[in-house]
């Protein structure tokens, strides 16, 4: 027996009302891979990926996080989950060093403060350490999400859009930062840019009404083909 999948899902679905969100769908992607998902708007990405987080149930199907079950044991796969999304998921008026040290813990890491200072230096926060987070940037505050997502040094780190709101020398820092914290680790990506969320990826995962289009290694497709394909679930609009 090899070392379990990052994610593994087995006709995994949500449904809201009659709407299926997300629909059977069944991925597997290795330890160490960065998937990207992509899809028109209603597609369920975002949906897939709160389940993949444990920020919501399934309706039906299954969903396991390096071989823990989702739907049984939402809490232990946490410990190995870190999210960064359109939701900063933090305090405006406390500190930037007040945040992290909240989220340590949270966590029950060992050494707080050590951890917190290395994060802070990490993420080129430490100068603003002692400001309120709601004095900081949309960039200052990403990054701030990406010390705070990786606090407890998770195995599976969750991207919803990260790059939106970024300028473009905030989208340098964001991927230099996402290039440091790289080895070891599965990063889930939603994307609306196509050409940078397949440069990132080496797996990719294309959905139109919940269902998946096309998923696989990066390696099997030819960009210029997943460009064609992915345009055309765009007019497939919503289930």
């Amino acid at each position: 027996m090899g070392e379990p999948a990052a994610i593994r899902t087995k006709k995994l679905s949500k449904v809201f009302g009659t709407r299926k969100a997300v629909d059977k769908v069944s991925i597997e992607v290795p330890q160490g891979a960065f998937l990207s998902i992509f899809g028109p708007n209603g597609a369920g990405k975002t949906t897939l990926l709160r389940m993949l987080s444990t920020l919501a149930r399934p309706t039906d199907g299954s969903a396991q996080l390096l071989g823990i079950d989702l739907k049984e044991e939402p809490d232990r796969a946490r410990q190995h989950i870190g999210l960064i999304s359109h939701n900063a998921m933090l305090y405006p008026d406390l500190t930037a060093e007040q945040n992290l040290l909240l989220y340590a813990k949270l966590y029950g890491i060992a050494n707080p403060e050590a951890r917190v200072t290395e994060l802070l230096e990490a993420v080129e926060l430490k100068h603003r350490r002692l400001d309120v987070v709601r004095t900081f940037s949309r960039g200052m505050t990403q990054r701030l999400c990406i010390a705070r997502a990786l606090i407890h040094d998770p195995d599976v780190v969750f991207l919803d859009e990260p790059y939106s709101g970024l300028d473009p020398h905030a989208v340098d820092i964001f991927d230099q930062l996402i290039a440091k914290h790289r080895e070891g680790r599965t990063f889930v990506m939603v994307s609306h840019d196509l050409q940078k969320g397949f440069d990132m990826c080496t797996h990719a995962l294309v959905l139109a009404r919940g269902r998946v289009v096309a998923f696989g290694p990066k390696d099997q497709f030819d960009f210029a083909e997943f460009s064609e394909l992915y345009r055309s679930t765009v007019g497939m609009g919503v289930a």
